[in-house]
């Protein structure tokens, strides 16, 4: 009788490690603002740079054709937005679960009105081949002198 009751713990005990589950990441990409610099810009001055972290579950993230774009950035002031190209982020064709930090430049900020300083946010967010969108991230407030 013990011994049916010590193989029993044993076996439950062994099951239960090789039947660990591994994490599920969804295949629709989500990203996270890092770092946002400088906060501060001259007009037609200096780019702003935003770093961001990315995880997709199935790795299909960025364009191995130069005239698609992934990235979409979208300036608080203006009417439509930028789109920028990523290149692939892993193996076009394979389905892997991927994350890393993307970097971008974006083009220099300029006074749209005639003070001597305005304020823009930009929003960001970044489309997988399968045509899904991440989540939106808003960087903090930067502000434009003359």
């Amino acid at each position: 009788m013990k011994l049916a009751t010590i193989l029993s713990i044993l076996c439950w005990a062994l099951l239960s490690v090789g039947c660990k589950k591994e994490q599920v990441r969804p295949n629709v990409p989500a990203i996270e603002l890092l770092s946002v610099s400088p906060l501060q810009v001259s007009s037609f001055g200096e780019g702003v740079k935003v770093r961001i972290r990315y995880e997709d579950g199935d790795g299909d993230l960025g364009f191995a054709d130069p005239d698609t774009y992934a990235l979409e950035v979208k300036e608080a002031r203006l009417n439509a937005a930028d789109r920028y190209h990523v290149p692939p982020l892993a193996p076009e064709g394979s389905t892997v679960s991927i994350q890393g930090d993307l970097e971008v430049e974006l083009t220099p900020l300029f006074l749209l009105g005639n003070g001597t300083q305005e304020q823009t946010t930009y929003t960001i967010r970044l489309r997988d081949r399968a045509g899904n969108w991440s989540n939106r991230v808003t960087t903090p407030t930067i502000t434009i002198t003359q």
